[in-house]
């Protein structure tokens, strides 16, 4: 008995040595990605090595992110763990709550206080440039914020709020705000979320609007103005994916077209590419169904519609905005959107060369927590 105990315990070492050992070699072997299609994010790239981040953890803490974002075959590892965490009961996995009413809602982040700092001080300096320049920020709270009522029982969850407050009172003066919050929790009876996304719907995004036009002073057009599609109902979202929880439904995606025809030209810059279509259809047929607005995310996308002297806007943004742009086509005669991303050129030049007029800054605010490259700002006018 004892030598088949001894027997069943080296097997059973050996297995584990093995499988440890093949996982290990996997993650050296796997190419590092630098974007998630089924989280829709650029993914943790290895952090460059000096003593200094070293001694601060910064290094430490992005190689741990790196570690987690790079691991082989991570989308099957989230399934399989998020299917544990169901069956014993946990309504949390991976980042991500499974909420009431099918809704994935999630989890909120907090920033690391000093990059945050940096953030907004990099924002205000920035501004501080441009005393003539009609700017706005609008930091979108998220479902976790608008729909607390959808959360698992027992959970609360008020960071997020705090956090974008934080944000508010540290912005220059002359930066005006636009609170959506107040619009998008009167809407809540409203599909104003994706229940397997991260982002707002097209009809959050259109409440939202309306707040913008208020807050800036022009007119908005009445939901009687647009013919409301519903393009797709197999709308797997990034949150689906992020969690691995798989008992859920699919969302519908809209769209808002202009009954009155726009004749528009979207050109994205860096890829040299024209359209005449604020929509890409053909993500339809893609994972990322959400990339139909604007073809996703782009360094500099351009857009030019037919109203004449209707002013120049600037918009920089994660992909919150994509669904927004559309309705503010209307308003202004040339709009440029820049995700900063993936926008290595002078952002002070292209006000000065496109004699941009307005700009507004538009995140949602966990995107705003975590995105460093709102840092770069502070090189742009350097």
């Amino acid at each position: 008995m004892e030598k088949r105990l001894t027997y069943t315990h080296a097997v059973t070492v050996i297995l584990l040595l093995l499988s440890i050992g093949t996982i290990f070699v996997l993650n050296i072997v796997t190419p590092s990605r630098h974007f998630s299609e089924s989280e829709n994010r650029v993914l943790k790239q290895l952090p460059e090595f000096s003593w200094q981040s070293l001694m601060s953890g910064k290094f430490t803490n992005n190689y741990e992110t790196y570690i987690s974002d790079q691991f082989a075959a991570r989308d099957l590892w989230i399934g399989v763990k998020s299917s544990s965490d169901l069956a014993i009961g946990k309504k949390e996995n991976n980042g991500v709550y499974a909420g009431r009413d099918g809704y994935l809602i999630q989890q909120f982040t907090p920033p690391n206080r000093k990059d945050l700092n940096d953030k907004v001080q990099a924002i205000n300096s920035f501004a501080s440039e441009f005393p003539d320049l009609n700017q706005f920020m609008m930091l979108v709270p998220t479902a976790i914020s608008v729909l607390p009522e959808k959360l698992p029982n027992h959970v609360f969850d008020l960071k997020e709020m705090k956090y974008r407050d934080l944000v508010h009172k540290q912005l220059n003066s002359n930066i005006r705000i636009i609170d959506v919050f107040p619009a998008l929790r009167a809407q809540k009876e409203q599909p104003i979320y994706y229940k397997t996304d991260h982002h707002w719907t097209t009809r959050g995004a259109y409440y939202a609007y309306h707040q913008l036009a208020k807050d800036i002073g022009f007119e908005p057009q009445d939901e009687s103005s647009f013919d409301v599609t519903t393009i797709s109902d197999e709308f797997f979202g990034t949150l689906y994916s992020k969690s691995g929880f798989r008992n859920v439904k699919p969302d519908p995606l809209e769209i808002f077209v202009p009954k009155s025809k726009e004749d528009i030209s979207v050109e994205y810059v860096e890829e040299a590419k024209m359209s005449d279509s604020l929509y890409e259809m053909d993500h339809l047929n893609k994972k990322d169904k959400y990339a139909v607005f604007l073809n996703g995310n782009h360094a500099l996308v351009r857009i030019t519609t037919k109203h004449q002297n209707a002013g120049k806007l600037l918009i920089v943004k994660d992909s919150y905005a994509n669904s927004l742009v559309p309705f503010l086509t209307a308003h202004y005669s040339e709009i440029d959107v820049v995700d900063l991303r993936y926008f290595e050129r002078d952002l002070k030049q292209l006000i000065q060369d496109r004699q941009i007029d307005t700009m507004l800054t538009l995140y949602n605010v966990q995107t705003f927590m975590t995105d460093e490259s709102i840092r770069n700002l502070t090189y742009m006018h350097s």
